[in-house]
């Protein structure tokens, strides 16, 4: 028998029969799911040390369990000392068992180890169904090891859902188990 994580077979078998029943979708095809999750990691010191990206590239690869790949700036913005094709950044998008393993992880053991957590505001949806929320520290996943940590830094987490509205993404989410504030 094949691996499949805890959260597809919870969407499975209770999500989305719930959210079928709740929004009174005719078919299952139209109850929404995540389609995938993108991490973002802005470096912006980057320009005046080289081993600072090194490190973000290898952190966000720990912690997205697939090789992080450098973002690179678009345009010349000389305020900045920035020049065209220069990595500024780290990013990651994950689908499909690792997109879940790491909202499984994200939801039960990340997030709870945040200083004086009291729940994630439920203002970032975009309109469209899609959720972006921002991580100050990236030493609460656990896969970090904080002696090796050069510089603390967060990151933007972007859940991207084919929903309809930001309702029916709210509701999905929160069958998943979000911690958003009451």
């Amino acid at each position: 028998m094949a691996y499949k994580p805890r959260l597809k077979e919870k969407y499975t078998s209770e999500i989305a029969p719930a959210l079928k029943e709740k929004f009174q979708f005719s078919t299952a095809m139209q109850v929404p799911r995540i389609q995938k999750i993108c991490l973002n990691q802005g470096i912006g010191d980057s320009i005046v040390d080289k081993k600072i990206l090194e490190a973000a590239v290898e952190e966000m690869s720990t912690i997205a369990g697939q090789k992080a790949v450098l973002a690179k700036s678009r345009k010349d913005i000389s305020n900045f000392k920035l020049r065209k094709g220069m990595p500024v950044g780290v990013r990651v998008t994950l689908r499909g068992d690792r997109m879940y393993e790491f909202l499984d992880r994200l939801i039960s053991v990340s997030l709870p180890r945040v200083r004086d957590f009291k729940g994630i505001s439920d203002k970032g949806f975009d309109g469209r169904g899609n959720f972006s929320f921002g991580v100050t520290e990236q030493i609460i996943y656990p896969e970090i090891n904080i002696d090796k940590v050069h510089k603390i830094t967060g990151m933007d987490v972007t859940i991207v859902t084919n929903a309809a509205n930001d309702n029916e993404a709210l509701a999905l989410l929160k069958e998943f188990g979000f911690p958003f504030k009451k």
